[in-house]
């Protein structure tokens, strides 16, 4: 019997690991925000999405994440299961931050866009603020050129 136990503990260990993973190899795209440049992943689908910067134990400070969604609609996040705390920009098809908010890990507090905006795009907290990056500001790059 105790070996029995034993078998699924660790099958149950093996299958829950790959939903704590980081996923780290997610397509790349090069942003800047005046003279600073971010190295971002980018989430397009809904997988990828759903997990985000999920189980992330650091990131680079020059790196992030941009969520890209197919249409322009008020987004909102939460920090689920999410161990680094986060800055988002909620920004507008041609790049434009709509909104910035700070998010603190394993939250489930939600953060939305003051308005419809089809890219959000996370740093390590404070990024934004460190660099005086505030709403109205453009950021630059390939997903933003119509």
């Amino acid at each position: 019997m105790k070996a029995l136990i034993a078998a699924l503990s660790l099958a149950a260990a093996a299958t829950a690991a790959p939903a704590q993973d980081p996923q780290t190899g997610l397509p790349r795209v090069q942003l800047a925000a005046g003279m600073h440049q971010i190295d971002a992943q980018v989430a397009r689908t809904p997988d990828e999405r759903v997990t985000g910067l999920m189980w992330r134990r650091q990131m680079p400070q020059h790196e992030g994440m941009l969520f890209v969604f197919a249409q322009p609609s008020v987004q909102c996040f939460w920090m689920k299961n999410t161990l680094l705390p986060l800055s988002a920009a909620f920004l507008d098809d041609d790049g434009t931050v709509a909104n910035i908010v700070d998010m603190q890990p394993k939250s489930l507090d939600s953060h939305c866009s003051v308005r419809p905006v089809r890219y959000v795009l996370e740093m390590n907290q404070g990024w934004f603020a460190k660099r005086g990056i505030k709403a109205g500001a453009k950021l630059t790059g390939e997903p933003f050129k119509r």
